[in-house]
């Protein structure tokens, strides 16, 4: 993703600082009646009610006269310096005659860590975060959720009461950045994370459903696989999903891949007589993102697939009536062949035939040079006949010649 500008980010810094000072403003909503919050290793000031520097003043904890150790009685006000979580509770004051002044509890816990935030898009239209505190708090904790475009659109990252720590960003642009801001809020103070995210990156398809597998008739090493596109993915021309299909006998370990396009498949290497578990995934078809998580397991059994002729049925009969052979269940040694008998024969030919044209194109330039080889040119033959004209003349007699 490219890097946001310089006026970009100071914008981005001056939000968050905003966002962290409408935070603190608004932990003054958590001081309800009767309750004081603190922060475990700092100094606590518990205050009773009546004019300064009273007298006769009894502080109790959980209704007992026993105080945290190390607590200082000050002008009425009790002091418990770098208070432990242990020294919250509920406590009270009291005068001289044992009448209750005021009561408070006390609830002690620590400022809020930078949450650590992940997201993710089920579908091309709308992406989620989820996150998780760095620090437990003992507080009570509420969130803030923001994002912002590359164009500084502003909108909020829509909290699902139902799924805590969660958030939507509906109607996404698919090729666009956004920056979340998640901002954790507690009575004590606030701390938040600003995460980059773009669509491309995070795209990450439901796991496909409907996943079926069954026996192929007649064909002992063959299961014929279907499922359906998740429900969460809309299905549009320009988006489309590719699958990945995992496979083995439940006897083996190793995981036998296959990838396609399609809405199913035929697994053409099964073992006949052992019973296979079987899963799909799904990714975005331009590859973008990352796979699915599997889906649920699905199982059959290729059959045996016999085919009987009408003349041998007394045959099969007898032969089902001995004791067949059990399949072992224990895991094959040997790789598993995922070659199939076509396949081969369709190699074979191919190769035949490469081997004759080849072999008629050797034969053709032999022929060729053979043939010029053997060809007189046409200076050699006009040097024989001037040799032999030459000859003549020459065995003739001068007055022949003359």
């Amino acid at each position: 993703m490219c890097a946001p500008t310089p006026g970009l980010r100071r914008v981005m810094v001056l939000l968050a600082a905003a966002l962290v000072s409408a935070s603190v403003a608004a932990g003054e909503g958590w001081r309800a009646e009767g309750v004081q919050y603190g922060q475990v290793g700092a100094d606590v000031v518990l205050s009773c009610a009546g004019p300064p520097g009273r007298s006769g003043v009894e502080w109790r904890r959980d209704g007992a006269a026993a105080l945290p150790e190390g607590c200082i009685l000050r002008d009425g006000d009790l002091l418990l310096p770098q208070a432990a979580l242990a020294a919250g509770g509920a406590y009270s004051c009291h005068d001289g005659t044992g009448q209750l002044l005021r009561s408070v509890s006390l609830r002690l816990g620590y400022l809020p860590g930078i949450p650590s935030v992940t997201c993710r898009a089920s579908d091309y239209e709308n992406f989620s975060c989820s996150w998780t505190p760095s620090v437990e708090t003992f507080l009570p904790t509420r969130y803030i959720t923001t994002y912002r475009t590359q164009s500084s659109q502003v909108g909020p990252c829509v909290q699902d009461p139902g799924r805590p720590r969660t958030c939507t960003v509906p109607k996404c642009e698919f090729w666009s950045s956004y920056r979340l801001n998640v901002t954790e809020v507690n009575p004590l103070g606030s701390s938040f994370r600003l995460l980059d995210v773009t669509m491309q990156a995070i795209i990450k398809p439901d796991p496909p459903e409907g996943l079926m597998v069954e026996p192929v008739p007649s064909a002992p090493r063959r299961l014929r696989v279907r499922w359906q596109y998740p429900a969460s993915w809309p299905q549009e021309p320009h988006f489309q999903l590719k699958f990945r299909l995992q496979y083995r006998p439940v006897a083996h370990g190793s995981w036998s891949l296959v990838e396609t396009v399609n809405l199913s498949e035929v697994i053409t290497d099964a073992f006949s007589g052992l019973e296979h578990v079987v899963q799909v995934g799904a990714k975005d078809f331009l590859d973008a993102g990352n796979w699915s998580e599997w889906s649920a397991e699905a199982r059959a059994t290729p059959g045996p697939g016999l085919t009987v002729a009408p003349g041998d049925e007394a045959t099969t009969d007898a032969g089902l009536e001995s004791p067949a052979e059990e399949p072992s269940l224990a895991p094959n040694p040997e790789p598993i062949d995922r070659s199939d008998p076509m396949e081969k024969v369709a190699i074979l030919i191919s190769l035949g035939i490469f081997a004759f044209v080849i072999l008629a194109v050797v034969l053709g330039i032999a022929s060729t040079v053979c043939l010029r080889l053997r060809k007189p040119s046409k200076d050699e033959t006009k040097k024989h006949d001037f040799l032999a004209a030459a000859v003549h003349m020459r065995a003739l007699p001068k007055a022949q010649i003359l």
